[in-house]
């Protein structure tokens, strides 16, 4: 097996038999990048003299015996990560040459355990956006069919996972921006319950749905990643003071008499053949196990879509205020006066997509709308997490799909927003409830296109989703399959 195709755990494991060190995995990954990212555009920056540099420092690290999980594993991150000396550009020309002057904690930790970054990953502008199509540095293309979307905002991050042009990366989730772009690539993708993983250093979208979490090639990995970035962090206030388990020695938990909810909203007409013959398949492997199966009710699921575009839109609104041409990123030239400049600066810098949706919540929030928009849409979320909450009185794990469909082919939904919202109906809502969800490689259509397994747990309960994960991925391996790249 080449380097590149080794998991965290696996690499882990040369390095620390020196088998193999840092700078030559360093090495392996940036040759990988060079040869084929050129078809894939998940990077927007490669930092190649950078990365040997922190690859020399973790073999240094290793040979004095101090080796960590993550100590000279070749990472990637999301470009919505602020990264001390390092580009970062949140995929939009208005920020396309900013250089933050610090770290943010995912980062940090990232770091502290001597991680290598090799570069950042290219994402839907501002995070906005279900195909990476909305990028200033131009779309993703997924690995296992170059036509086709991989999936957003995550995009580069699913992409790279799947070009093997990274160990593991890092991802944000708004309204499904992990974990759809992972079903599409055939990876692990994790949304961790909000504020379980800092924010502290993540270019905002909208602040009472994002979270980090983790892309990685199987669930022990995501483990793994999961435990090294999560934890209070008291730079983020909505971060959450309350102990992180080790999620590795819990993943042979088991599923023998686990009960999974199955959401009749959620096996819907029209769901895509393809796709429900892969949850049929799913489902019947679980009872084999030993899960018990029972139908549950989300009944607000119909409204999740409404209420995401009405929040989320309100708070982009509010957070991209401060891209004005004064105080950090692009500037427009020739504006005559202050005001000229402002807008000037944002109709240069922003992109389509992050127009319609700075437009769509601030008119949301205006005067006279506030109430019957905002207001109501807040008042519904909270039906939704109760939905959640009621189910968990039932059951242990919710089981749904993750998209109506396998990975569209580019293009193909840039002409009607709307279809390109709907993509994130089954995703949506785990965003809304503020709760944990993972999605697992669940098989592939009968044209060869990843299809994703979501799983949603309860508040706090990584541990639980990740057992149930690493339980069906033993058994079906669809994680070693590679993309044909």
């Amino acid at each position: 097996m080449e380097i590149i195709d080794l998991t965290i755990h696996e690499l882990h494991e040369k390095l620390k038999a020196k088998e193999v060190s840092s700078v030559e995995a360093t090495r392996a990954m940036l040759d990988r990048i060079e040869a084929v990212d050129g078809q894939v555009n998940a990077y927007i920056t490669v930092t190649p003299e950078q990365a040997l540099v922190e690859a020399e420092a973790a073999d240094k690290r290793i040979a004095a015996g101090d080796i960590a999980p993550l100590t000279g594993i070749p990472v990637g991150l999301k470009d919505i990560f602020v990264t001390k000396g390092i580009r970062t550009t949140c995929g939009s020309r208005i920020l396309e040459n900013f250089v933050p002057p610090y770290d943010g904690t995912a980062v940090a930790k990232l770091k502290e355990q001597g991680a290598v970054i090799v570069g950042k990953l290219n994402q839907d502008e501002f995070a906005m956006g279900s195909s990476n199509e909305s990028s200033y540095f131009g779309p993703v293309k997924n690995p296992w069919n170059l036509e086709c979307t991989p999936g957003g905002s995550s995009g580069g991050s699913a992409a790279a996972i799947a070009a093997r042009t990274a160990t593991a990366t890092l991802g944000t989730d708004t309204g499904g921006s992990i974990r759809q772009p992972a079903s599409h690539c055939s990876c692990v993708g994790l949304k961790p319950t909000y504020g379980r993983v800092s924010r502290y250093g993540v270019i905002a979208y909208a602040s009472s749905l994002d979270q980090v979490g983790p892309l990685t090639r199987d669930v022990t990995d995501a483990a793994l990643l999961l435990g090294a970035i999560a934890g209070h962090d008291p730079k983020d206030s909505t971060s959450v003071n309350t102990t992180v388990p080790d999620y590795v020695a819990g993943l042979a938990t088991g599923v023998k008499g686990l009960k999974i909810g199955l959401p009749k909203q959620y096996f819907i007409e029209g769901l895509d053949p393809d796709v429900k013959r892969a949850m049929d398949e799913a489902i019947a492997l679980y009872k084999s196990l030993g899960a018990e199966m029972r139908e549950v009710s989300l009944p607000h699921t119909e409204y999740a879509v409404a209420t995401y575009y009405l929040i989320a839109t309100a708070e982009a609104s509010s957070n991209l205020a401060r891209y004005d041409g004064v105080r950090f990123g692009h500037r427009a030239a020739d504006a005559r006066g202050l005001k000229e400049m402002f807008a000037k600066t944002r109709a240069e810098g922003f992109g389509s997509e992050v127009k319609r949706r700075i437009m769509l919540g601030t008119y949301a929030l205006s005067s006279g709308y506030y109430d019957a928009y905002y207001v109501k849409a807040q008042k519904v979320r909270t039906l939704i997490m109760q939905d959640f909450l009621n189910a968990f009185n039932e059951v242990d794990v919710l089981l749904t799909p993750i998209a109506p469909t396998p990975p569209f082919k580019i293009g193909e939904k840039l002409a009607d927003p709307l279809q390109m919202y709907l993509s994130d109906i089954f995703t949506i809502p785990v965003n809304l409830a503020g709760t944990c969800g993972i999605s697992i490689p669940a098989g592939f259509s009968a044209a060869g296109l990843p299809i994703g397994l979501q799983l949603i747990g309860k508040p706090f309960g990584e541990a639980t989703i990740l057992s149930t994960a690493y339980a069906f991925e033993k058994e079906t391996q669809w994680h070693l399959k590679k993309a044909p790249l």
